[in-house]
C-alpha cells in the first residue's frame, strides 16, 4: 500500500487555540522541539465518537511537559474539548489522536526558557499497530538498546526524544523479520516494547514489569483493573530475561497496540491463550462504552 505521507492529507489540526486547515500546519525548521527534542506528546484512541481516557492523556501531557520544564499554556480541560473539537472537525468517530507540545523557535541552544510553547492536535483514521492479523501474535526481537535509568533521562515523562532508541530497535527488528523489539531496562530486567507494555501469564496470574524507568502507560493500568475486576491476581515486580521461558502466555498493551498477543520473544514462543483472549475481549467492550461508565469499571 503507497504511503500517504503526513504533510499531504487534507483535513483540520487544532492548533494554539483554533482549528486550521491540516496543509498550513507547519513550523519553521529553527524550532527548539526539533534540534532539542524539546516536545512531549500523547497517544490517543477515539471509539464512537469518544477519546478513550481522555481526561487521563491531558493530565498526563500537561505533566510531561512539567518535566521537562514547561508549563503548557492550556488547562486540562481546554486540552480535553479542543481534542474533541478536532475528532468531530475530520468527520471521524474511530480514530488516532495525537496532542503534542513543543518549544518554539525564539531561542535556539540549550538554554531556551523564552521560548513560547505550542500545543498541536491532529487526528486520522489508524487501525490497530499490528493489523489485521494481530491476533495470530506478533514476533519481538530483543532490542540491545536498553531503557536509561531515571536520572539519565526523564523517564516519567512521554518525551519525545526517549523515543529515539525505540526507533532505531524497531527497524532493526523489521530487519529482522519481527513486528517489534522488546526492550530491557538499564539493569537488564524485562522493561517494555518500543512503545508499548508488556504482561506475562503464569499459573493464571498476571505478571508485568514495574515501570521504573519507563512509562506507566494509561492502557497497562486499564488492563490490571481489568484482570482484578476479574479475581485475576497481577503482581508487578522485576522480571529477569531468563523468566520468560517459564511463562505460557505474554500480550502487549498500548494505545495504539489495544491488546495483543505475543507469539515469539528472541528464541522463545508462547501460545496465545484464554486469559489473553479473555482480557482483549473485557478491553474493546470497555473502549465502546460511555466515559463515565469507563471510569466505573476501569478507573
Amino acid at each position: 500500500m503507497a504511503l500517504v505521507p503526513f504533510d499531504d492529507r487534507d483535513g483540520f489540526i487544532w492548533w494554539d487555540g483554533k482549528l486550521i486547515p491540516w496543509r498550513e500546519a507547519k513550523l519553521h525548521v529553527l524550532s527548539h522541539g526539533l534540534h532539542y527534542g524539546s516536545a512531549v506528546f500523547e497517544g490517543e484512541r477515539s471509539y464512537g465518537g469518544n477519546i478513550f481516557k481522555l481526561d487521563a492523556h491531558s493530565e498526563r501531557l500537561l505533566n510531561s511537559a512539567r518535566v521537562l520544564g514547561y508549563e503548557i499554556p492550556f488547562t486540562r480541560e481546554q486540552i480535553n474539548k479542543a481534542s474533541q473539537e478536532v475528532i468531530k472537525a475530520n468527520n471521524l468517530t474511530d480514530a488516532y489522536v495525537r496532542p503534542i507540545a513543543w518549544r518554539g523557535s525564539e531561542q535556539l541552544a540549550v538554554s531556551a526558557q523564552h521560548t513560547k510553547i505550542h500545543l498541536a492536535i491532529a487526528c486520522w483514521e489508524w487501525p490497530n499497530l499490528f493489523g489485521a492479523d494481530r491476533m495470530k501474535g506478533v514476533r519481538l526481537d530483543i532490542a540491545e538498546w536498553r531503557r536509561p535509568h531515571p536520572q539519565t533521562a526523564p523517564t516519567a515523562a512521554k518525551a519525545a526524544g526517549l523515543y529515539m532508541i525505540g526507533t532505531l530497535s524497531k527497524h532493526k527488528a523489521e530487519d529482522l523479520g519481527f513486528d517489534d523489539a522488546l526492550m530491557y531496562t538499564w539493569d537488564g530486567f524485562v522493561g517494555e516494547l518500543t512503545g508499548a507494555n508488556v504482561f506475562f501469564v503464569q499459573d493464571g496470574k498476571l505478571h508485568t514489569p514495574i515501570p521504573d524507568c519507563f512509562l506507566d502507560g494509561i492502557t497497562r493500568r486499564t488492563v490490571m483493573a481489568l484482570a482484578k475486576s476479574r479475581g485475576i491476581e497481577v503482581i508487578e515486580r522485576h522480571i529477569k530475561p531468563e523468566e520468560m521461558a517459564n511463562f505460557s502466555e505474554a500480550f502487549v498493551s498500548g494505545t495504539a497496540a489495544e491488546i495483543t498477543p505475543i507469539r515469539q520473544i528472541g528464541e522463545l514462543n508462547f501460545e496465545p491463550s484464554r486469559l489473553t483472549e479473555t482480557l482483549k475481549d473485557d478491553y474493546e467492550a470497555l473502549v465502546q462504552m460511555a466515559p463515565e461508565e469507563v471510569e466505573k469499571r476501569a478507573a
